[in-house]
Parts: structure tokens; sequence; C-alpha cells
């Protein structure tokens, strides 16, 4: 079978040097020829299969991020539900992955806690690193409390929410309702709805860590707000 990309032109001696001088220093890094002097052909690789081939895979490797939150399970119509802050949908993404390096099959609350602090920009983020919560210690703290999954286990592109995680989210939602205030669901939402959940792992590292319910009234004073990030 002809392989994809190569094109077989015949050798023309007399314009070889012209040709070669005409090809663009890349066409010429990513092209090369076999002549043989039986059937005077030249086999040449095209640089635009390689442009071909490098935006497949760019396209498939952006596809396979999710940038969209589960659906809740409120009892709201979803028309009528507010949105997620952008911080927060990507610290739901960083929670998957996060659940994802340590091959777990779900995203559990320990995973959105660490995807709040691997997203690292928002004001629940800012404030778990000032109370000394860090990412290093939330992750060891899971590690200890959950153990590490089988090495030969491969956790699914989207890993499953596990309940006690469904429920922080939904909570998150009827908060914000609740609030009656405009604007979107912001990562406090999310941490706070973590903290909600008592028996679940993310609460459990949050209070081993010195979380309390102190600090949660603190936090929630600006539940609304966020960090605006300004780039003057």
């Amino acid at each position: 079978m002809a392989a994809q990309g190569l094109s077989v032109f015949q050798i023309t001696p007399s314009s070889s040097a012209t040709a070669q001088s005409s090809r663009k220093p890349f066409e010429q890094l990513l092209s090369f020829n076999l002549s043989n002097s039986f059937v005077g052909t030249e086999l040449r690789v095209k640089p635009s299969s390689f442009g071909l081939i490098a935006s497949k895979r760019f396209s498939s490797a952006v596809a396979t991020v999710s940038f969209s939150l589960p659906t809740t399970k409120t009892g709201v119509a979803s028309d009528k539900k507010p949105k997620w802050s952008a911080r927060s949908i990507k610290s739901f993404a960083m929670a998957e992955l996060e659940a994802r390096k340590l091959k777990y099959p779900n995203t559990g609350t320990e995973t959105l806690l660490m995807g709040i602090l691997v997203e690292g920009t928002s004001l629940a983020a800012k404030f778990l690193r000032e109370n000394g919560i860090t990412l290093f210690k939330v992750r060891d703290e899971t590690v200890n409390l959950l153990g590490k999954s089988d090495m030969y286990f491969f956790s699914p592109e989207h890993p499953p929410l596990t309940e006690p995680a469904q429920r922080a989210l939904d909570w998150a939602v009827e908060e914000k309702l609740k609030s009656g205030e405009s604007g979107e669901i912001t990562t406090t939402h999310l941490l706070l709805g973590v903290w909600s959940e008592k028996e679940s792992a993310g609460h459990k590292i949050l209070a081993g860590l010195g979380f309390d319910d102190e600090k949660a009234k603190e936090l929630a004073k600006n539940m609304d707000k966020d960090i605006i990030l300004s780039f003057k």
C-alpha cells in the first residue's frame, strides 16, 4: 500500500539546481529525496501533509476538553438557572484532570477542591492559599484519605461525579438562586458547596487543613463577587 502524503516525480537533472534554489527553507527541511538509477524516480514528502496531520491532531485535542458543567438536579428549569462563571467552569475541568492524574474512577469533592486550586485566580483559591491550604497539601491529604488507584487502571475521559460532588454543585446553584443576586455562580459557591457536604472527602480534607465554619462564613460574605483581573 502506498504511504499517504508521498508523491512520485520524474527526475530532471537539468532543472534540479533551479528547483532546489527556489524551495523555501521550511520546505527543504521537511522534504527528502530518494533517487533510484533504475526507476529514475524521486520520492518527496510534501510539507502540506505535515500541516494537515498537525491541524487534525490539534482539533482533536481541543475537542477533548469539556468547558461545561454537568446538569444540576435542582428542579429549576434549565433556562432559569444562573450561569456558571468562566473560573468555575475551568475549575471543574481541572478537577476532572486531577481525578485522571490520580487514576480515580470519579470526580469527587476532593478533586473539585483541587480543581479550584489549580485554576488559582479566583477569590476562593486566593482565600484558601491565604489560610495555608495549597494544592500540594490537598493532593497529599487526598492520597492519605482515599489511597492510590491501581497502577493499571485508567480513568474515563470525563470521570463521572460522585453523589457528594453532584450535591455540592446542586447546593451552589440553589444558594445562588436563594440570594436573588444577579450575575454568575462563582467558584466560591463551588467551594462552599464542597464544604456543605459534611461526610465528603473534600469537607474532611478542608477541616483537616484548618478550614472551619467561621472561615466559611467569612468567605460567604463575598460569595457573589470575584477577582477582576486587570492587564493594564
